[in-house]
């Protein structure tokens, strides 16, 4: 069976096969679990393809298949590409879904290559840029043109900002009849992450949930710090996230030992649920490069708590400078201990205002209810006319 294009993939039921491919279990469970349930609420058949992690057997638990996908998320390899390619299509040509749906730059861009060979719906998820975009080069150019190539016959692009969707638009990295929606990821579950009185006790912690990389403007926050406590030497800063060290921006091990011997810093390892160090911080920090929409920055104002994050895009999308938080300069330490000072010197009432404002964007601009409908609206809709 070499002639692979001319096979078909014949679905009479009412309640669809869908494949969902990301570049790791754990996204999917933490960020798409509301969309993941509301399909399978709708009696359809999810397949997750992704690289089997710790989260991997939580997505089984949830009713959805999985069928390990080897992936090196850091390569820029050709030969590793193709081989993902090659997985991909081998996984299609099993399973015969109805529709994939696609998440991170990876599985979009051969994801898609492969459902276009087979005429298989597909609607793709621009979920950041990443770190080519960040830092332009040849591979920023080999990026684009595979992007262009693979695009044109998505049934959908969803984006997280109007930002990413500009510059699709700009670039022409996707074709003007394509539709490009921009969704804020699946929102945030106001009631999971409810109203969280602010606590006068703490409100001098400064805690940045995030990937320990570079890129999500670490050294800037520890730099920060070292400035702060100049001037306040009771404040606290923390750090809560995975240690990805197979990240090419990844930081050490070793780094972050030096950092918390010297008492710059508190590392507090990794967790599944973030909300009891979100209630016992002052501040969410998230000093990124860059960002499709971070959803740290969703749980921090959904439990009431003020932000300072980067001016760049998705932050600027959840925090509005002095009503719900602050927005510095990006790569500038010295703009970003301003800010943390200056969120300080409030008083712990305009604090509490200011963690109240943002809990009432999440709620207006950002309820995962309302999304999720939306989003399997647009499903349904390609699931129909397939």
């Amino acid at each position: 069976m070499n002639n692979f294009s001319s096979i078909s993939f014949p679905s009479n039921s009412t309640n669809k096969d869908i494949i969902i491919i990301g570049n790791t279990s754990w996204y999917l469970y933490n960020f798409r679990i509301g969309l993941l349930n509301r399909l399978l609420n709708s009696g359809h058949r999810l397949t997750i393809l992704a690289p089997l992690d710790e989260y991997s057997k939580k997505i089984q638990q949830l009713g959805c298949s999985f069928h390990e996908l080897e992936m090196d998320n850091q390569s820029l390899n050709p030969f590793n590409d193709f081989l993902l390619f090659r997985r991909i299509k081998l996984l299609l040509i099993h399973y015969k879904p109805d529709l994939v749906i696609h998440y991170t730059i990876k599985p979009v861009i051969y994801g898609s290559l492969v459902s276009n060979k087979f005429n298989i719906p597909f609607v793709n998820n621009i979920t950041g840029l990443g770190t080519v975009f960040i830092k332009k080069s040849f591979i920023t150019y080999i990026v684009k043109v595979l992007y262009r190539i693979s695009q044109k016959r998505a049934s959908y692009l969803f984006f997280q900002n109007q930002d990413d969707k500009i510059i699709f638009k700009n670039e022409r990295l996707v074709p003007s009849y394509v539709p490009s929606i921009v969704f804020p990821g699946t929102g945030i579950d106001t009631s999971f992450f409810p109203f969280k009185s602010y606590k006068s006790s703490t409100s001098n912690t400064f805690l940045l949930i995030a990937r320990i990389i570079w890129d999500k403007g670490i050294g800037e926050f520890v730099e920060a710090a070292k400035e702060v406590k100049k001037y306040f030497p009771n404040s606290q800063f923390q750090l809560l996230g995975y240690l990805d060290v197979l990240n090419r921006t990844a930081i050490s091990h070793q780094q972050i030992e030096a950092w918390t011997s010297d008492g710059i810093i508190h590392y507090l390892g990794e967790s599944e649920d973030v909300r009891p160090f979100l209630e016992k911080a002052g501040c969410v920090v998230l000093p990124s490069y860059r960002e499709g929409l971070p959803r740290s920055l969703l749980e921090a104002a959904a439990m009431c708590r003020p932000i300072i994050a980067t001016d760049v895009s998705g932050c600027r999308d959840v925090v509005e400078h002095g009503v719900n938080g602050y927005l510095c300069k990006t790569r500038d330490a010295h703009d970003l201990a301003q800010k943390m000072k200056d969120m300080i010197r409030l008083s712990i009432d305009e604090k509490r205002k200011m963690g109240l404002r943002g809990r009432e964007k999440m709620k207006q601009n950002f309820d995962q209810k309302v999304i999720v409908e939306k989003i399997v609206d647009c499903i349904e809709s390609v699931l129909n006319t397939a």
